[in-house]
């Protein structure tokens, strides 16, 4: 069946209203709300984790809102993270602040070009280097965390840190995709418990889960790398 050409304009609807919620983080950023800019960034992964997936449900993909939603991740996940980081630490250390912002916008921007001409080469189970709704949620939940503790004097780390996340997406790293994750009948409710516990740790320690949870995955792909060497080069003992 055919589908309506109405139906084109959902994903491309949810595409935009990320870029209009990483618009308003922008603003929220600039306004001293870093509070409400961070949440905004966790929003606008909600549309983007949504967009591509409606998409996919309606058979209405295409190549305009592949190359939309790059646009959108630029935006959401590049510039509004990077100008939050520099509204809240970043302008009270000179040109280093800019360039570690400036950075992080730059290396966003390649590693969306690199999967873009990628991505039909690639393994669909897996990510070559961080994704960068990742990083952006990175930052945001490091910046949640610091303002839960109230922990303003040490907000430079959050400058520096920057730097590897940036470097990472544009890394070799491999990490792993939950696009294709199928899961067997007999482990979908044990599954679903697990979501369930996590979701309510979630919802009672929000700053720290959410932190904790980015940071992890973040983890992940530089062990499992060293861990893969190590196999390797023992392997050819």
């Amino acid at each position: 069946m055919q589908p309506n050409k109405l139906t084109y304009l959902l994903p491309n609807f949810l595409t935009a209203s990320s870029i209009f919620v990483g618009v308003l983080s922008l603003i929220e950023g600039s306004k001293g709300h870093f509070t409400q800019s961070a949440w905004l960034i966790l929003l606008a992964l909600l549309f983007d984790g949504l967009d591509g997936r409606v998409a996919r449900l309606t058979h209405t993909t295409s190549r305009f809102g592949v190359e939309f939603d790059s646009l959108a991740d630029i935006i959401s996940f590049g510039i509004a993270p990077a100008m939050l980081l520099y509204f809240y630490v970043g302008q009270y250390h000179g040109r280093f602040g800019i360039l570690l912002s400036a950075l992080y916008v730059i290396f966003g921007a390649v590693r969306l070009a690199r999967f873009n001409v990628t991505t039909a080469q690639n393994d669909p189970n897996v990510f070559i280097g961080l994704p960068i709704p990742t990083a952006a949620i990175a930052l945001a939940t490091s910046l949640l965390f610091f303002e839960e503790y109230h922990l303003h004097s040490w907000s430079i780390i959050l400058l520096i840190v920057s730097l590897p996340i940036a470097l990472l997406m544009v890394s070799n790293i491999r990490y792993p995709s939950f696009k294709t994750v199928q899961l067997d009948r007999p482990i979908v409710n044990k599954v679903l418990i697990l979501l369930l516990l996590i979701a309510s740790l979630l919802y009672l320690f929000s700053a720290e889960g959410l932190t904790l949870l980015v940071w992890g995955y973040i983890l992940y792909g530089p062990i499992r790398a060293v861990r893969t060497m190590e196999k390797r080069k023992f392997g050819r003992k």
